[in-house]
């Protein structure tokens, strides 16, 4: 499988990723998947099964517009925003978050190292009640 077709396919699956098809990755992930994202590090594909299957579970929606994608032999690189919403972040409404995912491809055309880059504060922390406030605080005084 060529590897842009494996960007493709991946970028894919992410925008019909929710609670009812994690059980799906084994479509586009190794079994012995690396994850990476700036909250968790996560190997093996059931253990990425876990972590999706309940980071789904309270999101109302989510979804990628994916920007730049480049491959180059068995990497690749995606920038994105992601748009969700989550009922006890933002009082419910959406949220939206830019990042970049780093990806690394098997011979079979499947993700076997995934890292994603996002600022975690603009994702989760900024829209706690009490951390978000003192968050915000700090970013206006640092401008």
């Amino acid at each position: 499988m060529s590897q842009d077709k494996a960007l493709e396919d991946f970028c894919a699956f992410f925008n019909k990723l929710d609670n009812t098809c994690t059980e799906k990755l084994y479509e586009v992930y190794t079994e012995d998947i690396e994850f990476n994202d700036p909250l968790h590090h996560i190997e093996g594909r059931e253990a990425l099964q876990r972590y999706f299957a309940a980071m789904y579970a309270n999101v109302a929606h989510c979804q990628f517009v994916y920007h730049r994608r480049q491959c180059q032999g068995r990497q690749a690189f995606v920038t994105w925003t992601m748009t969700f919403a989550h009922p006890r972040l933002a009082g419910g409404r959406s949220i939206e978050v830019d990042g970049c995912s780093a990806l690394t491809f098997a011979n079979d055309g499947r993700v076997s190292r995934h890292r994603d880059y996002f600022d975690a504060g603009a994702m989760l922390y900024e829209h706690l009640p009490l951390m978000g406030r003192v968050i915000r605080w700090l970013k206006q005084r640092l401008d």
